[in-house]
């Protein structure tokens, strides 16, 4: 007779089994689906919903901080460049209501620490000009690099299509139907706004605008001299896919062999903010007797000032580019 408690333990590892392939097979589908959205650029999806190919095209400038004609709406020109680079989607004023957001909190921070009201009103407007700047800063880095990272791919797509014979508008709108955000939507807007009467070089140079990657100007210009002194535009861009590849392999190399200074450089940023906050919780008197002092926030300032050039110095070290 077989053992119960032999028994139990089997029935729980089979059950522990059954919930694991449950979890994965959850997994894979929600997975499988995602993946399949993300497959759809956002062009498509207007285009889904709209079924105007004008229409899509006014959305799209809409969306990023453009007229209906494609020119700038606000009068800050390198305002409106991030707001466009950044790729949010997201309308100044829409901005300036989320911006309410950070500066509310940093008011009600300053307020608590300081009990000043010239300085909570102070800590607002740094917060809701800086935060909002940084974040468009960075959504700007991380949507040039995916771009970098797609663009071989899509210039590879355009070899393909121009050695099956279709003209370059053709090439362009089929990246525009195959590659995914942000290379697919960019292509798109390029090949409806030659639809619409731009030139080819215009709508090139306008797609350059709206991204402001390096290796896009090498495509701008390539496609730009060939379109004016003729010859085998798909070899040209199949030789460009190359030197483009060459290039971000370039740059994961120098990301990789310079990630222990960027880790370093982190780290002594961080290491001040840390041994105070440690110090405070461990011996909350500790600074207790410099705070009244008036030459306390003179020294603070002074040493702040020197983290900043340093982290400057820092940041220009472990940051190169080719």
């Amino acid at each position: 007779m077989a053992d119960p408690q032999l028994i139990q333990t089997a029935i729980v590892v089979l059950a522990g089994i059954a919930v694991f392939l449950t979890l994965e097979a959850g997994y894979l589908v929600i997975s499988k689906r995602r993946s399949y959205k993300g497959r759809v650029n956002r062009r498509l999806k207007i285009f889904g919903d709209v079924g105007s190919q004008h229409d899509v095209l006014l959305t799209l400038r809409r969306e990023r901080g453009l007229t209906s004609e494609g020119r700038y709406r606000l009068p800050l020109i390198w305002f409106n460049r991030l707001l466009l680079q950044s790729g949010i989607g997201v309308s100044a004023t829409r901005l300036a209501t989320i911006a309410l957001f950070p500066a509310a909190a940093a008011f009600v921070a300053a307020h608590i620490v300081l009990h000043l009201i010239i300085a909570s009103i102070a800590a607002a407007m740094l917060a809701a000009v800086f935060l909002p700047l940084l974040v468009m800063l960075f959504l700007r880095r991380k949507r040039r690099n995916k771009f970098a990272a797609l663009l071989p791919d899509a210039v590879d797509v355009l070899v393909r299509s121009l050695r099956a014979g279709h003209p370059l508008p053709i090439a362009i709108s089929m990246v525009g139907r195959e590659m995914p955000d942000p290379i697919g939507t960019e292509f798109g807007m390029t090949a409806d706004e030659m639809t619409y009467g731009l030139d080819l070089d215009s709508a090139m140079n306008n797609m350059n605008s709206r991204v402001g990657q390096d290796d896009l100007a090498l495509l701008v210009v390539a496609i730009s001299i060939q379109s004016k002194t003729g010859g085998n535009l798909a070899e040209i861009l199949s030789n460009l896919s190359k030197v483009l590849r060459a290039r971000f392999k370039m740059r994961r190399r120098i990301k990789a062999v310079s990630a222990e200074g960027r880790v370093s450089a982190i780290g002594l940023s961080l290491l001040p903010f840390l041994v105070f906050g440690i110090l405070n919780v461990m011996a909350p008197g500790f600074y207790g007797d410099v705070w009244d002092k008036p030459i306390t926030p003179q020294v603070i300032g002074f040493a702040i000032g020197l983290m900043s050039v340093g982290n400057l110095i820092m940041f220009r070290m472990v940051n190169f580019r080719i």
